[in-house]
């Protein structure tokens, strides 16, 4: 499938795996993948991720995404599942970093690695590559870019599309700020 990615997107799955290797990490994860778009300083995302004010906001994305790892990696739904049911996460993760320390709940844990060391792509960014294969034969295109990457960032359910979405950034705002306010026809929400 990778000889379907523009050359932006290339870039964006490189710096992710780069990302996901500097953090010590044994696999990519939908994190690394919007960081890598986050470092794409040209493309079509990176002008999405601008014109939504993203790119000034990059610190309160991490920290974001930090606090989901801190979580045990739970979504914003999640947390509100729970809460229906009685049960405050916060109180529980507090419980939890009381006992066992900060990040507690994060799994840190390093399984071993294929023979060349490099981080495999976890089920969760595999699945992003794929939807954004999807979309980007939904919009009519041949080649899958950083644009579609992004969008299926926000279109599959998980902590990165939640975190996006307290930023600003739906499926709706980056297919607007893509496509203008028809989406040129495009279809919506592919996969």
């Amino acid at each position: 499938m990778f000889e379907r990615f523009t050359k932006g997107a290339r870039a964006t799955v490189t710096g992710a795996v780069t990302l996901a290797e500097r953090a010590g990490a044994d696999r990519v994860t939908e994190e690394h993948l919007l960081l890598g778009l986050f470092d794409t300083a040209e493309g079509r995302a990176s002008f999405a991720l601008g014109s939504l004010g993203l790119v000034d906001q990059r610190p309160a994305v991490e920290a974001a995404l930090f606090e989901a790892r801190r979580r045990g990696g739970m979504s914003r739904a999640d947390a509100d599942a729970l809460a229906d049911i009685g049960i405050d996460l916060t109180a529980v993760v507090s419980r939890i970093e009381e006992a066992h320390g900060e990040g507690a709940l994060w799994d840190g844990r390093r399984p071993r690695r294929g023979r060349t060391g490099v981080p495999r792509f976890g089920r969760p960014a595999k699945k992003i590559l794929e939807r954004s294969l999807r979309i980007a034969l939904g919009c009519g295109d041949r080649f899958i870019g950083e644009e579609h990457l992004l969008l299926a960032l926000t279109a599959t359910p998980g902590v990165v599309a939640d975190v996006l979405a307290e930023h600003g950034a739906t499926y709706a705002t980056v297919e607007r700020a893509l496509y203008g306010e028809g989406g040129a026809g495009r279809e919506r929400k592919a996969g």
